[in-house]
């Protein structure tokens, strides 16, 4: 009966120790990921210059040798990037011909800073001769309830003025070009996007999830205006969707949960140990060892 007990002693103490640094092993990545998302924005990038499509990088600031392509494969006006999870901070974007080093001097370049949780859109806009660069902050969070909040950037070097609606309700009045609305909210389901100019009209059907949030860009066609409506966030509180890794410097993910639970398992073996090492003496002492 000793014996038993003794047993009974030396496995709950095996499991006391044990437990704790099993549970440090199981929480620490999900710690180390809501830490990395706690500290993550996101960046996109919107080609609104007609002509030949130019490169587009971001990288850190002050650090131009470690870039990132904000532009795919592809690229070209009117074409708008996925979203790219970064790390928040302040970053250079620049624009360079095609084939130009990532090292080289760029011909355009701004820096802003990037906020944890929220989300940007980096617009090459302009000619194809000459471009600038236009940093718009997104909106993750949708309208409550039935509602769709919707933006529009003026992108048209054809049109120096639009007035967009969406139904009946005008989001930009004479919208002057290079330039964005506010968001506004507009009722869900299925309504018409039109554009006016003094060059005539254009208008598109859209369906608009309730809180959603898009961003309609005026653009240049064949033969007039044209229409692109982006999802911004699918729904109320949405991340966006979508992004490669990044895999350098301050843009690269947070690293893993390192050598605490490591430590931590470490320290709780040799407890285990130092348990098993005390209890089996003592239970020699008494004669309770069962030999073969």
């Amino acid at each position: 009966m000793r014996l038993g007990r003794r047993l009974v002693l030396l496995t709950a103490i095996t499991l006391a120790l044990g437990g704790p640094v099993a549970a440090i092993a199981a929480t620490a990545p999900a710690a180390s990921a809501a830490a990395a998302a706690s500290n993550q924005g996101w960046v996109r990038c919107a080609d609104l210059a007609p002509g030949t499509p130019q490169n587009v990088f971001l990288y850190p600031f002050g650090n131009p040798s470690n870039p990132v392509e904000l532009t795919e494969d592809g690229y070209g006006y009117g074409s708008v990037s996925d979203y790219m999870p970064v790390s928040s901070g302040q970053y250079t974007v620049a624009i360079r011909p095609n084939g130009a080093a990532a090292s080289s001097t760029p011909s355009v370049s701004t820096s802003f800073m990037i906020s944890a949780g929220t989300s940007y859109t980096v617009a090459s806009i302009g000619s194809g001769t000459s471009r600038k660069l236009e940093v718009l902050q997104d909106q993750v969070a949708g309208a409550a309830g039935s509602k769709v909040l919707v933006r529009v950037f003026q992108a048209s070097l054809k049109q120096s003025h639009v007035t967009v609606s969406v139904g009946s309700d005008v989001i930009a009045s004479q919208l002057p070009f290079g330039t964005a609305s506010g968001y506004q909210d507009v009722p869900a389901g299925k309504s018409t996007v039109t554009f006016s100019a003094a060059g005539g009209h254009v208008s598109m059907p859209v369906t608009l999830a309730a809180g959603s949030v898009h961003s309609i860009f005026v653009l240049d066609g064949s033969s007039g205006l044209r229409i692109d409506n982006v999802t911004d966030a699918a729904g109320s509180a949405a991340a966006p969707d979508g992004g490669a890794a990044t895999g350098f410097g301050g843009m690269a993910p947070d690293p893993g949960p390192g050598l605490a639970p490591w430590v931590g398992m470490l320290a709780g073996g040799a407890l285990l140990v130092t348990a098993g090492v005390f209890a089996l003496r003592r239970l020699r002492r008494t004669g309770l060892v069962v030999r073969d």
